[in-house]
């Protein structure tokens, strides 16, 4: 028998290698778990398969999850292969759909785009005004440019 033990957050369990194997397929749209190092702790946030790279020397997952917290809700992308640091990933089998809270998660969104369009605005006014009050500033670089003959 080829029994291992395994330590998961100080519980011990012995394991049977030929029956715990578990192999994963995992498709373009396919529910998984992202375990991200955080400082010095881990994090697992839930995810989704996007697309995957058949590249020679490197193939590779394209990962998309959601980092949600009180102030905002993030769309983060990885890319996942194997030299990916400080990241792992598992398809997602068990009923978590409880974990994202979709209209928490649209409501964030929408005040963040509201925050950033208030932010154009003010771009917008401060070009406006630019253009407006600081004409002057230009008004001798202009006359001189004009009146310079081409060569």
């Amino acid at each position: 028998m080829e029994k291992t033990q395994i330590e998961i957050n100080g519980v011990k369990f012995e394991v049977d290698m030929r029956h715990a194997t578990r192999i994963d397929t995992l498709r373009v749209g396919d529910r998984v778990k992202v375990l991200v190092k955080k400082y010095s702790d881990y994090a697992i946030y839930p995810g989704v398969v996007v697309g995957f790279e058949n590249f020679a020397a490197m193939p590779s997952i394209l990962i998309a999850y959601m980092d949600v917290s009180y102030s905002g809700a993030g769309l983060v992308f990885v890319t996942f292969n194997s030299a990916t640091k400080d990241i792992e990933i598992v398809k997602s089998v068990d009923d978590d759909q409880l974990d994202l809270n979709r209209e928490d998660i649209i409501q964030k969104m929408d005040r963040d785009i509201a925050a950033k369009e208030i932010e154009l605005e003010a771009l917008h006014a401060k070009k406006a005004f630019f253009n407006a009050k600081f004409g002057q500033y230009f008004a001798a670089y202009t006359k001189m440019t004009a009146s310079e003959e081409p060569v």
